[in-house]
């Protein structure tokens, strides 16, 4: 089935599962024509359809719950319960139990698809791969002010950028959610929250494969400053979708979100199938831009490769069993399958601009 096909079953999908905001498809599909990055955050359903046909080696791995819709942009920042600053995965909405290596593939396939490297690629993955196996020795979460604390770079803005955040929040438009989602938002609010000042709001182009379903939010003033609430429409992981499994009863995002191994975000909720987030400056997703690729260091990936072992090591299966399956597989697998993944999706990405 061609690439068109499957966007347009996708989108019919999708439009059963929520109220999808059709301005934010108009959008989504202008952005994926701007690079093959960009197509790649935007189409895990065509991912979730076709990695199997793709690269057909990998289906054979120990199947556990994984991560689904991995890459170089689906990682961020919160403050846990004892109000550390952490960073890692933050998007689990496309969690599903699939084949484990694929959240290795993806994120392999992210970065040799990230325009104007500063890195060889292949020299990434396989920092990716080494993480990952230091992952598995010892899972615990990246805390930013002890073990991991070179990457507040990336996670605390510093001038303008924290300048730019506010003034994006402040231009946010006025909108009445559904009434459900209303008062969860406003009751997600910190008491004592300045009821003159708060206000619901709409948030239409944010995200990437995420664009189309309906987000909110609530901003307020809390003793001096803003604080600011999100809630996004959570519908099955698009796995489901592509692979005629039976769609699960309760999502699976949460399950991931507070595994065993991590420091989980106390704000972190799902209710009446939206996800509720506390957001911040310093508590957010951390989008590397156009030129993701410049900003790539081994050292980042490999930190990537150590957070989704900690993600994985909390699954149904044991530890030794991911390292005995890695053991049996051949040199350079994970480059192998990112290459040719890599060029299914330019593929994919040249039929959608033509």
């Amino acid at each position: 089935m061609s690439f068109r096909s499957d966007n347009k079953a996708y989108e019919t999908w999708l439009a059963t599962q929520c109220d999808v905001v059709k301005k934010d498809i108009i959008y989504k599909h202008k952005r994926m024509r701007k690079d093959p990055f960009i197509f790649l955050r935007a189409t895990y359903f065509r991912w979730a359809r076709k990695i199997g046909d793709w690269c057909p080696e990998l289906m054979d791995a120990p199947q556990l719950l994984s991560i689904g819709d991995l890459h170089l942009e689906n990682f961020g920042t919160w403050r846990d319960a004892d109000g550390r600053l952490v960073w890692g995965v933050n998007d689990f909405d496309e969690a599903a139990v699939m084949p484990y290596v694929l959240d290795l593939v993806r994120l392999a396939t992210s970065i040799h698809l990230a325009s104007n490297p500063a890195v060889d690629p292949r020299l990434a993955v396989n920092a990716v791969l080494r993480g990952y196996r230091e992952g598995l020795d010892d899972p615990q979460p990246a805390l930013l002010f002890e073990g991991k604390s070179w990457l507040r770079r990336l996670a605390e803005p510093e001038g303008d950028k924290l300048k730019a955040f506010w003034e994006e929040v402040a231009d946010y438009p006025k909108y009445a959610p559904p009434p459900a989602i209303a008062k969860a938002l406003i009751a997600s609010m910190p008491d004592g929250t300045d009821g003159k000042t708060l206000r619901l709001c709409r948030l239409l182009r944010k995200g990437g494969g995420s664009l189309g379903r309906p987000r909110y939010a609530a901003v307020g003033q809390w003793h001096g400053g803003h604080v600011l609430r999100e809630a996004k429409a959570l519908v099955p992981s698009a796995w489901s979708w592509a692979n005629g499994a039976a769609e699960p009863e309760k999502s699976n995002f949460l399950t991931l979100a507070n595994g065993r191994h991590r420091a989980p975000d106390p704000f972190l909720r799902v209710d009446h199938k939206f996800v509720f987030r506390r957001v911040a400056a310093d508590a957010k997703k951390i989008e590397l831009g156009a030129d993701a690729g410049k900003k790539l260091q081994l050292k980042l990936v490999r930190a990537m490769g150590s957070d989704v072992a900690s993600i994985h090591a909390a699954g149904s299966v044991p530890v030794k069993q991911l390292k005995a399956d890695l053991a049996k597989r051949p040199r350079r697998w994970l480059n192998a399958a990112a290459e040719v993944a890599a060029d299914k999706v330019k593929r994919d990405y040249r039929e959608w601009r033509s």
